[in-house]
């Protein structure tokens, strides 16, 4: 009998580790996602720089979370023998593994922000500071407990700041930031003519549509696979994904008026708002916030187009900053039982965490960039600018037509 246990605790911890291991490659994969749709927006002159700002942002951002951000949000560091290491079939490690995939997403939202203008290294060390350092301070808060904060929301509110799978965390995180770094950058060059504002077309619709596709299929990984072991799994937050993708589809079609780009953010930005409830809610709940989320995207962007004071290239901002703290909040309201969720949130401790994740975020971002502006400076010379990224920094074209 012992033997029999001993074999079914040994097939549950592998197939756990396995079933991690799965999510931290699809959510891996989404890096490629963000990768082209940021390529399919940008100008011609600037799609090499944004495949390799992702890559390398990934692999700074996997350096500074092994080393530093994992033992910050965690306490755990990786620096015992293997031996020990690879106990439980590697599970510590394969759990790392996807985690850093969502800290290394940090960088990769911001990115679409600061494009066509930003410098390329300090930028890279302003993201390894901030995956080392801001991301996980607030990361172990939510989802390790760290300094209390969710202790003293449960003792005070009913129920601590619910956040599945990362709608705060993660996306409000890395939108704020964004805000930030844009808001240091300023407007692109050539944005204003004849003292009004001049949009720049999307360079490649395909890319930018299959940027999308890469994105919302590793969705489901970083959303069902947050629950990290097999007997957690749900098929509610996989059918609240779609249908949270799928409303912020419709909501971008209707009030996008047809636009391509719009349409292709729209789903985006329901999977944004739906991780932190998508565990709790009611599929119609995860409709309308999908629709919501849709909505707050095409709107929010629009009115970006028309101000000369913000310059988001992607709408990092509405789509993930915004959209995400709508999630933090939505769950709060569409997790509760009276609107057929499965309860256990509260209102106002979403509100609360959700303003906790913004102000750390504002305030990390205003530190970390502003030093590294006034060390190096943020954005290229106009005459680089111009010529763009791709021949000032990495000195080829995208594409070669001899």
């Amino acid at each position: 009998m012992l033997d029999i246990n001993n074999a079914i605790a040994t097939l549950v911890q592998s197939s756990n580790t396995y079933f991690l291991l799965m999510g931290a490659i699809m959510v891996f994969a989404m890096h490629a996602g963000f990768a082209f749709l940021e390529v399919g927006t940008v100008r011609h002159k600037n799609q090499v720089n944004a495949l390799v700002k992702i890559i390398t942002d990934f692999a700074v951002s996997c350096l500074a979370y092994f080393f530093i951000g994992y033992w910050i949000a965690y306490d755990v560091t990786f620096l015992s023998p293997a031996s020990e290491l690879s106990t439980n079939n590697g599970y510590d490690l394969v759990k790392f593994f996807f985690l850093v995939t969502f800290a290394a997403a940090i960088p990769a939202i911001i990115s679409g922000g600061i494009a066509e203008r930003a410098k390329f290294y300090p930028f890279l060390i302003a993201s390894a500071l901030i995956v080392a350092l801001v991301y996980p301070f607030f990361e172990g808060i939510v989802w390790n407990g760290n300094y209390g904060l969710q202790t003293w929301l449960e003792q005070t509110t009913g129920a601590s700041f619910h956040d599945f799978a990362g709608s705060v965390v993660v996306h409000a995180m890395g939108g704020w930031l964004a805000l930030v770094a844009v808001f240091f950058l300023g407007l692109r060059n050539g944005r204003v003519k004849d003292q009004k504002l001049v949009a720049f077309a999307p360079s490649n619709i395909p890319f930018l549509a299959l940027g999308t596709w890469v994105l919302c299929i590793g969705w489901f990984g970083f959303n069902v696979m947050s629950a990290q072991t097999l007997d957690g799994i749900s098929g509610l937050v996989a059918v609240n994904s779609l249908m949270a993708m799928v409303g912020g589809i419709i909501a971008a079609l209707f009030f996008g008026k047809n636009d391509p780009g719009f349409i292709h953010n729209g789903p985006l930005a329901g999977l944004v708002a739906v991780c932190a409830g998508s565990d709790i809610m009611h599929p119609i709940g995860a409709l309308v916030v999908g629709i919501v989320a849709g909505w707050l995207f095409v709107k929010l962007f629009t009115i970006m187009q028309q101000t000369q004071k913000i310059d988001d290239v992607l709408g990092v901002w509405p789509l993930h900053g915004v959209c995400g703290a709508w999630g933090g909040l939505a769950a709060g309201i569409f997790g509760l039982e009276a609107l057929g969720g499965l309860g256990g949130v509260s209102f106002m401790a979403q509100l609360l965490g959700t303003l906790a994740g913004i102000l750390v975020a504002l305030l990390g971002g205003a530190i970390i960039y502003g030093i590294v502006n006034m060390l190096s400076g943020l954005r290229l010379s106009q005459e680089d600018e111009f010529h763009g990224a791709d021949l000032s920094i990495h000195k080829i074209g995208s594409t070669n037509h001899d």
